[in-house]
């Protein structure tokens, strides 16, 4: 008899992963194939923003699938327009500000770069500074500007043109000159580990970047559509970018990224430059309507914010936590050891889905809609893990009582 391992092996191409075959969810968790309950509080990497088959995401694409689905780029469509306004006022374009809606997060990511080619034909600057540590997509643009030897190294050569620096401010200070035509970052390195900019770091680059013509691009993916209590990161730094991608909880699991333009910015595309037959097309665009308007007139943003700081006071003090950051729903959790695989590994065995972007770093992102049941059962769930990792290494490694 063959399992769904089996199934796997001889049918999808061999990418890892797959830990469970999952058959159905509702809310914060999902069952798998033998009908065991998981808590989801990795949320398909940061996509489930209304968690699993949420009333409002089920609404909208039945809705939708009957009524008009897609389209192509030939056309418009009401929903389409609306998402393009609804975008513009929550990011805070103004009227010159325009939209791209695409696919995914690194689609979004790769029109971007284009962007910053359409900059530099227009002031002959090449250079596109991007940060260590980096992830913006596995496409090929995308992974030019991802400074992973890993992902990276196998498919060599690269655009040209990239160079990476530090996340640092000394590093940007250094490294921005009048060659450079665009700075790609992340407000908060979620692949890395959940580590956020320096302080003062958006800022200065905005000033930057300004001074020099060069383009501030913000690749908000996972920071973005409220991930981390404000509708983007940079709202919260005080800055106006020239251009940001979103995706993931843009669409709760919807598949649906876009570009975002501030200013003059707006104007460098032309009819020709980029199309996609599917971005944009009704049933995603209703479906982020629906998501987005939810989030928006049930106050959800609060809860992200005071959820966010519930959970990173519940694991203070938890076996082998040394600390955390990120901002909202978006948390790492930091541990005194680099046991973050074999903590995941015991969190899923008890029915916890969580993962590990790093060595020492546990990685969170549930649901916006989660609260006091998801969060005690969570602290329950991960502090049990995490004691039975730390019975497994030396005891210096522990954190001090």
């Amino acid at each position: 008899m063959t399992t769904w391992q089996d199934d796997a092996s001889r049918d999808l191409m061999s990418l890892g992963g797959r830990l469970a075959l999952l058959t159905r969810g509702e809310g914060s968790h999902v069952w798998d194939a033998d009908d065991r309950r998981y808590l989801d509080f990795l949320g398909g990497i940061a996509v489930n923003c209304l968690g699993h088959a949420h009333p409002v995401f089920v609404d909208a694409v039945s809705k939708q699938a009957a009524t008009l689905a897609h389209i192509s780029n030939y056309f418009a469509s009401p929903a389409q327009l609306e998402l393009a306004a609804r975008l513009k006022r929550l990011a805070g374009t103004g009227d010159e500000g325009r939209v791209f809606l695409a696919n995914s997060g690194t689609e979004a990511n790769e029109m971007a770069i284009k962007l910053a080619r359409l900059h530099g034909g227009k002031t002959g600057k090449s250079t596109i500074l991007v940060l260590e540590g980096a992830f913006h997509g596995r496409t090929m643009g995308a992974l030019s500007i991802t400074p992973k030897a890993a992902y990276r190294d196998p498919f060599e050569p690269v655009l040209p043109g990239i160079r990476a620096i530090a996340p640092t401010l000394e590093a940007l200070e250094e490294a921005m000159d009048d060659s450079v035509v665009a700075l790609f970052a992340e407000p908060i390195q979620g692949e890395a580990g959940v580590v956020p900019l320096p302080d003062g770091y958006l800022q200065r680059a905005r000033e930057l970047t300004s001074e020099h013509g060069a383009l501030l691009v913000l690749d908000e993916v996972q920071t973005g559509s409220g991930r981390t209590g404000e509708w983007f990161a940079f709202q919260g730094a005080g800055i106006v970018p020239d251009a940001v991608t979103v995706a993931k909880s843009i669409g709760a699991g919807f598949p649906l990224g876009a570009l975002l333009t501030f200013g003059a910015t707006s104007d460098l595309f032309y009819p020709g430059t980029h199309n996609s037959t599917f971005g944009g097309n009704p049933l995603a665009s209703a479906v982020a309507n629906a998501v987005l308007d939810h989030i928006e007139t049930t106050g959800l943003l609060a809860n992200v914010t005071a959820r966010g700081a519930e959970l990173r006071a519940g694991v203070e003090g938890l076996p082998l936590v040394t600390g955390t950051r990120g901002e909202g729903l978006l948390i790492g959790i930091t541990l005194a050891a680099p046991v973050a695989g074999e903590v995941r590994a015991a969190a899923h065995g008890r029915g916890l889905i969580v993962n590990a972007p790093a060595d020492d770093v546990i990685r969170i992102a549930p649901a916006y809609t989660i609260g006091d049941d998801e969060v005690s059962e969570f602290l329950a769930l991960f502090g049990d893990a995490l004691a039975a990792v730390a019975t497994t290494i030396p005891s210096q490694t522990e954190t001090p009582a």
